[in-house]
């Protein structure tokens, strides 16, 4: 008996409440008995709308949208911060995800689409809450369906994909790698027509019909849907001023310096010479870097650095070891907050005691001064030094100012050439 009790309480709390119809009238002998019939509830009966069942899968949208109603009248009669109230908050989101995946045609959708010049690429992740690019409100991953671009990462719903008025800013840095180095290069908002750069909005700095706000990068005034107020270095600032004060920029402006912050792409010595007259942390990263120049030619030919990749302790800054002109904004950036230079001194130690102490090989290239014949073997990175722009033969600096003579390498080498040049020519005489 008892279980034939637990068997009848199952498969009432199972019933589908929303199949209802009038009493069943008296059946006829040998007919099979019919499902029990859960009787409605009476309105704004709380205790018969949490009865509601989620385990048939079936659920059509106006059923959905009738149990919703129910849940969210049934949330409302019931004590505040009760027990119940807080069971029949969790099943109303049940019920609303249920009628989302109704909705949702995401499985129908590409997996990539096309965009102005955007490559988006639609996200499986369910659970990362971010914002639409697009229309600026959240994007919630666990019931919509949200796109991102591989290139530019702008991201954004699939219902705003039809809608994206920003072309993707990678192909911009892709065809035009530079920056903007005027500061906040401003033109007014009548150059505009009083409408948003990027959006065509109308704008006004009364903020009817919309906030106009300005981009420290570019100068030019947005809406509030296309400038969020974030927060970015400005590389115009930072190089006339040495200021790295974040400044507000519009969003197509955050994507580029985000792309372009480690790209090689500013000659300082073109741009502002005088900067490294009042900036002393340049002149010693431009040591720094003219010295591990000297030591790429030891590595390259030198095996056991190649088996160890010693070269690519500065694989993140790979420009280090192509020149020492270029710079990038992340560099700059490095240098004002004092981590580059500790990084690119610990690698110039690592780097010159494999030269001078563990590799015989490198120390068999070193030189002795030709013009004292004393003192130990020298290196051109060495800080005592000198190097003969002709021959590249290494001195003492006090040796090599001293003596205002040609250097005996160069001699030597002219010497030579001279003779070679007699013997061929008498080999040629009859």
């Amino acid at each position: 008996m008892a279980s034939d009790e637990r068997l009848a309480r199952f498969r009432q709390a199972h019933l589908n409440p929303f199949n209802k119809s009038p009493e069943q009238p008296e059946r006829p002998e040998g007919e099979p008995p019919a499902p029990a019939q859960q009787p409605d509830p009476p309105p704004g009966d709380p205790e018969g709308a949490l009865d509601l069942g989620l385990a048939e899968d079936h659920f059509s949208r106006p059923v959905l949208r009738r149990a919703i109603e129910e849940c969210k009248r049934a949330i409302l009669a019931l004590p505040e911060h009760s027990e119940r109230q807080k069971d029949a908050v969790v099943r109303l989101i049940h019920l609303r995800l249920k009628l989302q995946e109704l909705k949702d045609p995401g499985e129908d959708e590409p997996n990539i689409r096309v965009v102005l010049e955007h490559r988006f690429y639609k996200e499986k992740s369910k659970s990362v809450k971010q914002m639409c690019d697009k229309c600026s409100t959240i994007i919630w991953g666990l019931i919509q369906t949200w796109y991102t671009c591989t290139g530019c990462y702008y991201r954004c719903h699939s219902k705003c994909l039809p809608l994206v008025s920003r072309p993707c800013v990678r192909v911009q840095v892709s065809h035009q790698a530079e920056y903007q180095l005027s500061i906040c290069p401003e033109s007014g908002l009548d150059s505009q027509d009083y409408r948003c750069a990027e959006c065509r909005a109308p704008i006004s700095l009364r903020g009817v019909p919309s906030e106009a706000r300005q981009c420290d990068y570019t100068g030019l005034y947005y809406c509030s849907s296309c400038h969020w107020n974030d927060l970015a270095v400005v590389p115009a600032r930072a190089i006339h001023n040495w200021d790295f004060e974040p400044r507000k920029v519009s969003r197509c402006s955050m994507r580029y310096l985000a792309l372009m912050v480690s790209r090689p792409v500013l000659k300082l010595r073109e741009i502002n010479p005088l900067l490294f007259n009042y900036v002393e942390e340049l002149v010693e990263i431009r040591k720094l870097r003219q010295d591990i120049l000297l030591m790429k030619p030891y590595f390259i030919t030198c095996k056991e650095a190649m088996e160890a990749r010693l070269l690519l302790q500065l694989q993140d800054r790979q420009h280090f070891v192509e020149n020492d002109e270029m710079y990038s904004l992340q560099d700059l950036i490095d240098i004002e907050a004092g981590r580059l230079g500790c990084s690119l001194t610990e690698i110039h130690t690592l780097f010159a005691k494999h030269i001078k102490l563990d590799c015989e090989r490198c120390q068999a290239k070193g030189f002795v001064c030709e013009l004292c014949r004393e003192g130990d073997v020298l290196f051109p990175f060495d800080s005592h030094t000198s190097v003969c722009a002709d021959c590249s033969a290494v001195f003492h600096r006090d040796c090599y100012y001293d003596n205002s003579t040609t250097c005996p390498r160069c001699a030597r080498l002219s010497l030579r050439k001279q003779s070679l040049f007699q013997d061929s020519g008498t080999e040629g005489e009859p």
